[in-house]
């Protein structure tokens, strides 16, 4: 009998990388497949040097399109099966990505962004976001959870497998260049000790028993030669996603009720913002702090919510990059008339000075 990977609780000193490697060890995957690409690359030299202890497997393709694929491909087979790429591979992958989409297939994939356009830089930014949110070519629905710690990393790489397949949507955990590098502690333990049940994996094709007697069909499908097919299947699609979101939306929300200025932040800059705020409230100055911890689906109801409650007249986005939270967040709080100001500095970390300056110089 394999060993478990993990018994009880246990501290930990760890970087990012090699927390999603343990993690996905207590998730019960099966097999990675990957392609190296700064700064994701320990992921795989973890899960390498991990996976044949607890009899998983790895595959390294020839590049991050048949990364992509192959997983689409284990999942079907019921595998739990996962990928890690940045920067350039998380353009590539948005091909597989689509079809998972299509085809409502479980896979997972972790993102630990880094600066762009083209190869930019392989430290550090937040620079994915439209591009994992929305990625794809287009009408397509995922779910993208974006992390702050490496204690997070650990528990929604756990999360994102029983997601993808309790709902069948591809799951994305979206962390950073600083995350994927640095140290800091934690606590790993085994889920089911927890109580956490996790989701088996389940063939979605080559299932047991005669077609139209004793089961349907399996049809996963993503190319339709009718438009009218297309639109029916999109529109299934679509109604799916909704009708799941609200068991699905994350977010994190502190000192709203009589905020004057809402900062809106997430990812690892979401630490800077938090302090931030616990500054300018020493100060008597009064500011909020709202996180979207998923990304996709946004918590837009719980943001307008905490606006009306408030009554703030301003909302200040801390990003590093150049307005893509902002952007997502004008699309989901449309009709809002709260006045939008960013912080906006691509390839660069925020930390809480930033944002007090910034929120200072609103007032």
């Amino acid at each position: 009998m394999v060993e478990k990977p993990i018994t009880g609780t246990k501290k930990a000193f760890m970087t990012g990388n090699e927390v999603v490697a343990w993690a996905a060890l207590a998730a019960k995957a099966d097999i990675m497949f990957g392609y190296p690409i700064t700064p994701q690359n320990e992921i795989m030299h973890y899960w390498t040097r991990l996976a044949p202890k607890f009899n998983r497997e790895f595959l390294q393709t020839e590049d991050e399109i048949s990364a992509g694929f192959t997983v689409c491909g284990a999942v079907q087979a019921g595998k739990k099966a996962f990928t890690a790429t940045a920067g350039p591979g998380n353009v590539l992958m948005q091909e597989p990505f689509g079809m998972a989409e299509g085809m409502r297939l479980p896979t997972v994939a972790i993102i630990q962004q880094r600066g762009g356009p083209s190869s930019g830089t392989v430290v550090y930014s937040q620079q994915e976001v439209t591009l994992t949110t929305y990625g794809g070519n287009g009408e397509g629905h995922r779910i993208v959870y974006s992390t702050s710690t490496h204690q997070e990393l650990f528990d929604y790489v756990i999360k994102a497998f029983n997601t993808a397949w309790k709902y069948r949507f591809p799951t994305f955990v979206l962390g950073d260049g600083y995350q994927a590098k640095m140290r800091e502690p934690l606590e790993i333990y085994d889920p089911e000790e927890k109580g956490i049940e996790l989701v088996p994996a389940k063939p979605l094709v080559g299932l047991p028993g005669s077609i139209g007697d004793e089961r349907e069909p399996a049809h996963l499908c993503n190319i339709y030669s009718l438009e009218e097919e297309l639109y029916e299947v999109v529109l299934r699609l679509a109604q799916a996603y909704e009708a799941v979101a609200p068991e699905i939306v994350e977010w994190d929300e502190k000192m709203c009720d009589d905020a004057e200025i809402i900062v809106v932040s997430h990812g690892v800059v979401s630490r800077a913002a938090y302090d931030a705020v616990g500054i300018l409230r020493d100060e008597g100055i009064k500011v909020g702090y709202f996180r979207p911890i998923t990304l996709r689906p946004f918590p837009e109801k719980q943001l307008r919510e905490a606006i009306k409650r408030s009554g703030a007249k301003k909302m200040l986005i801390a990003e590093s990059s150049y307005g893509q939270l902002m952007r997502l967040v004008r699309q989901e709080i449309y009709g809002e008339t709260i006045e939008i100001h960013g912080l906006l500095m691509p390839g660069l970390g925020i930390v809480d000075s930033d944002i007090v300056a910034k929120a200072k110089s609103l007032l």
